[in-house]
C-alpha cells in the first residue's frame, strides 16, 4: 500500500510538470510564430515593392501588411523573452527534483533510507516549493493528473521503471528527434542558399530579369530559419541526451557486473539525470538572456 507522503511528492510532480510543459509549449509557439511572421513581413515587403510601379493600391496593401507583420514578430517574440525561459527552466526544475525524491523514497535510499524518510521527505518539499513561490501563479488551477505512484520497491524495479524508462522512453527517442530537427534546419539552411546562388547567377546572366530583389529575402528567411533552430538548441539537446542515454546504460552495466551497489547504482543514477537536466537548462536560460 502506498503511503501518503510519497502520494504527496507525486501529486506535486504532476502540476509542477504541467506548468513547467505550458511554459516550455508557449515558448515554442512563440517562436515559431515569429518566424512564420518574419517570413511573411519579408516577402510581403518585396512583393509590395515589385508591385507599386505597375499597381499601386495592391502593392501599398501588401506594404502594410508586411509592417503589420513585422511589427507582431516583434511582439509576438516577447513572449519567448528571458523571463519565460527562466520560469520555464525553474518549474522544470522543481518537477525533475520532485520526480527524483519519489523514487529515492521508493527505493529506500539517498536521504530516505532511515525512519525519519517521511519526515524529510516532507521538508523537501517544503523547501523546493518555498524556493519556487514566485512560480505558484503557474501552477493555479493545475490539477494533478490520475496516475499511480511508480510501482517501485528495490533497485531491480527502479531500474525497470525509471532507468529502462528514462533510456528507452525518452533519451533516445529524444536524441533521435532533436537530430532530426537539426538535420531540417541545415537543409533548409542549404536549400536556401542554394536558391539565392541561383538567382544570383540569374541575375548576372540576364541582368534584366526581375528576381534580384528576392535574393534578399531568400537571405532574410534563411537568417530567420538558422536564428530559430539557434535558439531551440536542438543540437546541444541532441548531444545531452544521447551522452544521458549513454551513461544510463553505463551505469546498468557496472551494477550487472557487481561494481556497483544499489544505493550507489541509484544514487549515480539520479545524479547523471539531474545533471543532465540542470546542464542543458541553464544553457538554454543562460544563452536566451545574452
Amino acid at each position: 500500500m502506498t503511503d501518503a507522503t510519497v502520494t504527496l511528492l507525486w501529486r506535486r510532480q504532476s502540476v509542477w510538470s504541467q506548468a513547467a510543459n505550458r511554459l516550455k509549449a508557449r515558448l515554442g509557439r512563440a517562436r515559431t510564430t515569429a518566424l512564420v511572421l518574419t517570413i511573411a513581413g519579408a516577402v510581403l515587403g518585396t512583393a509590395s515593392a515589385e508591385l507599386l510601379g505597375v499597381a499601386a493600391v495592391p502593392g501599398r496593401i501588401l506594404a502594410a501588411g508586411s509592417c503589420v507583420s513585422l511589427a507582431l514578430a516583434s511582439y509576438v517574440i516577447a513572449g519567448a523573452g528571458p523571463q519565460v525561459v527562466r520560469d520555464w527552466t525553474r518549474a522544470r526544475s522543481v518537477s525533475e527534483a520532485l520526480k527524483a525524491d519519489v523514487y529515492s523514497y521508493l527505493v529506500g535510499t539517498g536521504p530516505f533510507r532511515g525512519e525519519d524518510r517521511e519526515a524529510i521527505a516532507l521538508r523537501r518539499l517544503e523547501e523546493l516549493t518555498g524556493a519556487a513561490g514566485d512560480l505558484l501563479k503557474h501552477i493555479a488551477g493545475i490539477e494533478p493528473a490520475s496516475r499511480d505512484v511508480p510501482a517501485v520497491h528495490d533497485a531491480d524495479s527502479y531500474t525497470e521503471a525509471r532507468v529502462l524508462g528514462q533510456l528507452e522512453g525518452y533519451y533516445r527517442p529524444k536524441a533521435r528527434k532533436m537530430a532530426e530537427r537539426v538535420t531540417w534546419g541545415r537543409r533548409v539552411e542549404v536549400g536556401l542558399g542554394a536558391l539565392a546562388a541561383a538567382l544570383g547567377a540569374v541575375v548576372a546572366v540576364v541582368p534584366a530579369a526581375a528576381v534580384s530583389a528576392w535574393i534578399g529575402v531568400i537571405t532574410t528567411i534563411g537568417t530567420a530559419v538558422a536564428a530559430h533552430v539557434s535558439a531551440a538548441r536542438y543540437e546541444h539537446q541532441q548531444i545531452e541526451f544521447t551522452r544521458t542515454a549513454d551513461e544510463l546504460e553505463r551505469l546498468i552495466a557496472r551494477r550487472a557486473g557487481g561494481s556497483l551497489d544499489d544505493d550507489a547504482f541509484v544514487e549515480a543514477c539520479e545524479r547523471i539525470i539531474s545533471i543532465e537536466n540542470e546542464g542543458w537548462m541553464a544553457k538554454l536560460g543562460t544563452e536566451d538572456e545574452k
